[in-house]
Order: structure tokens, then C-alpha cells, then sequence
């Protein structure tokens, strides 16, 4: 999308990069991207929330000093808004200026979209563009079926690799949508796997090492051709159900590999 389209739907504000997560230790070869896509909200005129930026930051630091020898940038993409606000989409407009931005600056690397919460459907959504390889989608916020409604589309993540991670307990989004939505993608694309993250709510705070580390994991692995950690591997080879409802075991990261 243009960037001057952007700019027309939103007054003065555009979206940014930013620089790179962890820059005091820069990449001198870029090797691939991840965007990080902060959480949002349904329906607001409000600028982009620091808090939801900050909240992205130490899995980006994380994954930067993982991949750092296979040349991997992380940027937290900062939003025009923080709204959805409904057909606008806003946050996926976001999410895929900043593909068509990286391609831009990086050239022909692949790029991993990762978001959290409304950022993950933003994920999910602006996966269509080549540059896309993987898509990293934690706690997604999904709408509540309506049968008025398109349902959410999944033909754009034919061809890439997707995990989706979800939170058992989530108070705020049904995990249950999140599943019904993987159990569509894996039709149209089978690299597809949906973690769920038993007795955890909705910001995955009590297993916040387990779901970093399988971010890690799982990004290297499909960005670089990292061999994956048994229970990803198990999980994008498994069919339905069982590979879109793999439990993340307690500790995973220290012992996933034996």
C-alpha cells in the first residue's frame, strides 16, 4: 500500500521502523526481518500506545540475539493508531506498509511477521505479500463468529509457515477462535501449528520464557533452516487436530531438544 494513502487516512500520522531492536550490536549482513506488531485496540482515533510498543520489546531483543549470526534485524513496527477500527483495518494497513518498507531498506530477505494480540491478526492478515516466509500469531484477537460477517480470511498464508500460540485461560479471546481459524489455514496451507498454553491468560505472563522460546524456535527455524525443536516439528507435521492443539510443556527451551 502506498505511503501516501496512509497518510490520507490518518492525518499527520504515519507509520514508522524505527531502528532496529538491539542496534548497539548491529547486523552487518541482514540475512532476514522480523516485524513485531504490538497489540491494539477494536475501535479507537488515538495515536499509537507506548505501553503496547514496550510490551514488544524483549522478544524482539530476544530473537535479535538469537539470530544475530544468521543476520537477523527486529524492528517493533509503531502504528499510525492503535484502532482496528473495523473494514479500515488499520493495523494491518500498518503491519503491510511496513513488509513493502523492509523490502525497501533490506531488499530480497524474508520477513517473519510476529504480533501479539490485535497485532497478531494484523499478522495473519498482511501475510499475502511475497517477502512474507512466517508468521508468528500470540493470543490472536479474533471477532466473535457472525454470520453477516466474511469470515476472517486465511488464502494469504498459503506458502508460509504459521504458528499460532494461545493461551487456555484467555479472559479477553476466545482460544477456541484461534483454533477454528488454524483448523481453516491448515486446509489451505499444512505448515500451519497452533500451541496452546494451558492455564495461561490472555498476556501469556506465567510461561513468558516457554512462549519466547518457542518464538525463537520457531522464527530461526523457519527463517534460516534451523532444525525446529521436536514438539514444533511434531506439531506442523500432525494433522487435526493434534497439531493445532499441542500443549507447550513447562520449560520448553531447556529440554525440548532431547
Amino acid at each position: 500500500m502506498a505511503h501516501s494513502a496512509l497518510v490520507g487516512t490518518a492525518g499527520s500520522r504515519t507509520p514508522r521502523l524505527g531502528r532496529p531492536v538491539g542496534a548497539s550490536h548491529p547486523v552487518t549482513a541482514v540475512g532476514g526481518v522480523v516485524l513485531l506488531l504490538p497489540d491494539g485496540e477494536v475501535a479507537s482515533a488515538r495515536g499509537a500506545s507506548a505501553l503496547a510498543h514496550a510490551a514488544m520489546l524483549p522478544l524482539g531483543r530476544r530473537l535479535a540475539a538469537a539470530g544475530r549470526g544468521d543476520g537477523l534485524v527486529a524492528h517493533v513496527v509503531r502504528y499510525r493508531g492503535r484502532g482496528w477500527n473495523g473494514a479500515d483495518a488499520g493495523l494491518a494497513s500498518d503491519a503491510a506498509w511496513a513488509v513493502a518498507e523492509t523490502v525497501r531498506r533490506y531488499g530480497d530477505v524474508p520477513v517473519c511477521l510476529a504480533g501479539y494480540g490485535m497485532g497478531a491478526r494484523a499478522a495473519l492478515r498482511a501475510a499475502g505479500h511475497a517477502a512474507v516466509d512466517t508468521v508468528l500469531a500470540l493470543a490472536p484477537w479474533l471477532p466473535e463468529n457472525d454470520v453477516a460477517a466474511e469470515p476472517e480470511p486465511v488464502r494469504q498464508l498459503a506458502g508460509r509457515r504459521v504458528l499460532i500460540a494461545h493461551g487456555t485461560n484467555d479472559a479477553r479471546v476466545d482460544p477456541e477462535l484461534s483454533y477454528r481459524l488454524a483448523d481453516r489455514a491448515k486446509k489451505a496451507n499444512r505448515d500451519t501449528c497452533r500451541f496452546e498454553v494451558h492455564a495461561d491468560g490472555h498476556a501469556l505472563r506465567q510461561y513468558r520464557a516457554e512462549v519466547h522460546a518457542l518464538a525463537v524456535d520457531f522464527v530461526l527455524g523457519s527463517l534460516f533452516a534451523r532444525p525446529y525443536a521436536r514438539p514444533v516439528a511434531d506439531a506442523l507435521a500432525a494433522p487435526p487436530p493434534l497439531g493445532l492443539r499441542m500443549p507447550l510443556a513447562a520449560g520448553f527451551g531447556r529440554s525440548s531438544r532431547s
